[in-house]
């Protein structure tokens, strides 16, 4: 499938916007675009029957401590906070599995197929301790009769990591470029460069949960610390961003961004060590197309700058990379669902080059909430889909 646009084209539940307009295009919207976010009809039934229950308080998750049996299970989060959350299953600093943009009041549910071992969950803000998920050997089964050999994809996963370490090499020069304008003082040359680089890293989000301490450096919301925009750990391009859009001001943001730039760096150096798998290229795309779909209203992604179209198309490239690389390899025994998601991905472009002007996006602020929820829509229906090809390769 060939579905790239012009290399011109570049490029994390629900509250009350307008009080009945919002809980009105949620409710509506829900069976179209929430709940098929949630990757399958399967994983649905399997929350509603013998899933594990999680609260999430202000603090802490509840309990903080969990046992399950390796293989595959069904978590509920509740969020009893008074704020978005997110809550992530952790190897180290890999997301293996993660739900974001929880809203307060509000339950996601989360399948997990896990090895034995230990991992860490986090519970809510980014400053709170982790909880702990121990996972005990189970029984052999048949979870991997019929997965393609590794050896399938060893070109892909090559090809890969040459696509990301190009990626990664313009991300650092784009944020240079950006913090040079900074400390130079220029706000309206900061303001142009600041797209850049946000559309930049949006080509690498689908390995986000590999990197997570670095993503959380680099692209966390002011949603996951606890003073939000005021927290002295928020930082990263939506702190630049803040400074550049909301504040109108430079104030501050040297430090930022050279810590930017460091980070950075430190991503490219570790992209050539970096060992991503096929089922983390797919389900690292689905959670990117994931978290538009299910960001609600006043949880945008770029809600300073309103750049959010071209974040997602930027976004939508770095998906459409991996499933192109893999498709040659699943389209053996699943031709059907790799066109599918080849058509997903038309539909999705095609509705964002509707809100191409030029050279540029118009501003995500101008887009009525129903133009809003089509495109939500549609990235839930990709994100679903990519789950089900996870799925169906038996690499989940």
């Amino acid at each position: 499938m060939n579905t790239t646009p012009p290399k011109d084209i570049l490029p994390r539940k629900l509250v009350t916007a307008g009080i009945v307009l919002s809980a009105a295009l949620v409710v509506a919207a829900g069976a179209a675009f929430y709940y098929a976010s949630r990757f399958s009809q399967a994983e649905r039934k399997a929350s509603a029957d013998g899933a594990v229950t999680v609260t999430i308080a202000g603090k802490s998750c509840d309990p903080n401590e969990l046992t399950v049996p390796a293989g595959r299970t069904v978590f509920q989060i509740v969020n009893k906070s008074d704020r978005a959350v997110e809550w992530e299953i952790l190897d180290g600093v890999m997301v293996l599995e993660e739900r974001e943009n929880i809203a307060p009041g509000f339950t996601q549910s989360l399948a997990a197929t896990l090895e034995p071992g230990e991992y860490q969950i986090t519970c809510g803000l980014l400053s709170n301790p982790h909880g702990t998920l121990h996972v005990s050997p189970a029984a052999a089964g048949a979870q991997t009769a019929g997965q393609p050999s590794m050896k399938a994809f060893i070109g892909a996963m090559a090809e890969y990591k040459v696509y990301l370490a190009g990626e990664t090499d313009g991300f650092v020069t784009a944020a240079s470029d950006l913090a040079a304008a900074i400390k130079a003082g220029d706000l309206a040359k900061a303001r142009l460069l600041y797209q850049p680089a946000r559309v930049a890293y949006a080509h690498l989000l689908p390995i986000a949960g590999q990197i997570s301490d670095l993503d959380s450096a680099i692209d966390a919301r002011a949603d996951y610390f606890e003073k939000k925009e005021q927290d002295p750990a928020f930082g990263g391009l939506h702190r630049v961003e803040y400074g550049l859009f909301a504040q109108n001001s430079l104030d501050g943001l040297a430090p930022v961004a050279d810590k930017l730039v460091a980070d950075a760096q430190t991503l490219a150096a570790r992209i050539h060590d970096l060992r991503i798998m096929p089922a983390q290229m797919i389900s690292g795309g689905a959670a990117v197309m994931d978290r538009f779909a299910t960001a609600g209203p006043g949880l945008d992604e770029d809600r300073y700058a309103h750049t959010d179209l071209a974040s997602l198309q930027a976004s939508l490239l770095g998906v459409q990379k991996v499933t192109d690389l893999l498709a040659p390899v699943a389209a053996k025994a699943h031709s059907a669902l790799i066109e599918q998601i080849g058509k997903d991905i038309v539909v999705l472009q095609t509705t964002l080059d509707t809100y191409r002007r030029t050279d540029a996006y118009v501003s995500y602020s101008t887009l009525t909430e129903d133009d809003k929820s089509d495109l939500k829509k549609q990235a839930a229906a990709l994100a679903a889909d990519l789950g089900k090809l996870l799925e169906t390769l038996r690499l989940s």
